[in-house]
């Protein structure tokens, strides 16, 4: 049986391209993640960028002050990447080693015992009882080298549930307990604070889907059924908004959109990039809140145009639409909060790097036995599935 050939509109592949070039996304990642060929993605960017550099199309060449500020931007980037990669370094070293005491003796011409401890992240009673000779060289521990390696590598975020899974997919079992203790005795604490802006406007006059969805939040097959949703993000010119639309077969975010406002083409941005990726049959449940966004003519039009059925959270309920709020929690928890975002821009390619390089293809997911979205839904293309109902 000969494969349907997927067919891309030009919006489409414009999204996909601006993943690449301005949210700072790789070819593999964007292939990986939406199951495109990178043959075509190249083509796609090739093009782009020629008609942007006035080659073909209306494009036209970058003006001086363009050039200047995109090298700057760019110098930008790279400063912070490096400063990233040296945290990371640092956070891999036990905060008790020898050898960051040593560092910080070395460097004490230069700045304040005080200011290398904080940048260090050791405490300056352990610095100068170490130069007493108080404390004991640290013993060697694999266990709990391979414990930092895998909190840092999640951005400092996973529990001891998930990284006892981690350890464990590495050939290193410990029970929860023991995963626990090396946490709270190498001071690995996930650090989370919570806040909160109301972004659904549910007193309008537009029409109301019923509640078809009903809380059945585990399909038993991948576009059987989807949940959308809006959150903001904080940066210091303002807000950003995200529409994110999930597959909640296997908790993967399958099409998103970021604006500094929250007009209807957000949501359906999200949601046609979701269409155009996964090309779902028609019946595919979609489900969201009563928000104006989700209850406009638009919205209503990109969903009867591709069959889907809208469905709809009863008024006040939050816990209707629960996996998409646990999402934007953990994107909030894992991510935006231990980030300072300077611009819009800043923001939109960090969260698509978490999205993208993170979310969808290595957080270990408890409601998929510890496996990433992708991972699990290559697992369960190979075995048959149900072909009727949602459920």
């Amino acid at each position: 049986m000969s494969r349907k050939r997927r067919e891309f509109d030009a919006s489409f592949k414009l999204q996909v391209v601006k993943m690449v070039k301005e949210q700072g996304l790789t070819v593999p990642q964007v292939c990986r993640d939406m199951g495109l060929g990178e043959t075509a993605v190249r083509r796609w960017v090739q093009q782009y960028e020629a008609e942007t550099s006035g080659q073909t199309g209306i494009g036209k060449p970058l003006t001086p002050e363009q050039q200047r500020i995109r090298q700057l931007e760019a110098e930008n980037l790279r400063l912070k990447q490096d400063n990233d990669l040296l945290k990371k370094a640092f956070g891999l070293l036990c905060p008790g080693n020898e050898v960051i005491y040593r560092l910080i003796a070395q460097e004490q011409q230069k700045a304040p015992a005080a200011r290398l401890c904080r940048l260090f992240g050791v405490s300056r009673s352990g610095y100068y009882a170490a130069r007493r000779g108080l404390l004991q060289p640290p013993q060697s521990c694999p266990v709990a080298a391979s414990l930092k390696a895998l909190f840092t590598a999640s951005g400092r975020t996973y529990g001891s549930r998930r990284l006892q899974a981690a350890l464990k997919a590495q050939g290193i079992q410990h029970g929860r307990y023991r995963v626990r203790q090396l946490m709270k005795k190498h001071q690995l604490r996930p650090t989370w604070k919570r806040k909160f802006v109301h972004t659904t406007d549910s007193k309008h006059n537009l029409p109301i889907a019923a509640n078809i969805l009903n809380r059945q939040f585990n399909p038993k097959a991948a576009n059987r059924a989807w949940a959308a949703d809006i959150t903001y993000i904080r940066t210091r010119r303002g807000w950003l908004y995200l529409a994110a639309v999930m597959d909640l077969y296997s908790r993967k975010i399958v099409g998103w959109s970021m604006a500094p406002n929250m007009p209807a083409e957000l949501v359906c941005s999200a949601l046609q990039m979701a269409i155009a990726q996964r090309q779902p049959a028609a019946g595919l449940i979609v489900h969201s809140d009563r928000g104006s966004q989700y209850a406009s003519a638009a919205h209503r039009a990109v969903l009867a145009q591709h069959g889907l059925v809208m469905s709809m959270s009863r008024k006040g309920n939050c816990w209707d639409n629960a996996v998409m709020e646990r999402f934007f929690l953990n994107l909030k928890m894992e991510r935006v909060w231990q980030r300072g975002y300077a611009n819009h821009s800043e923001a939109m390619t960090d969260i698509a790097d978490y999205i993208v390089g993170f979310y969808n293809n290595v957080r270990l997911h408890s409601s998929l036995s510890y496996q990433p979205p992708t991972a699990f839904e290559r697992e369960k293309a190979k075995q048959p599935i149900a072909v009727s109902g949602i459920s």
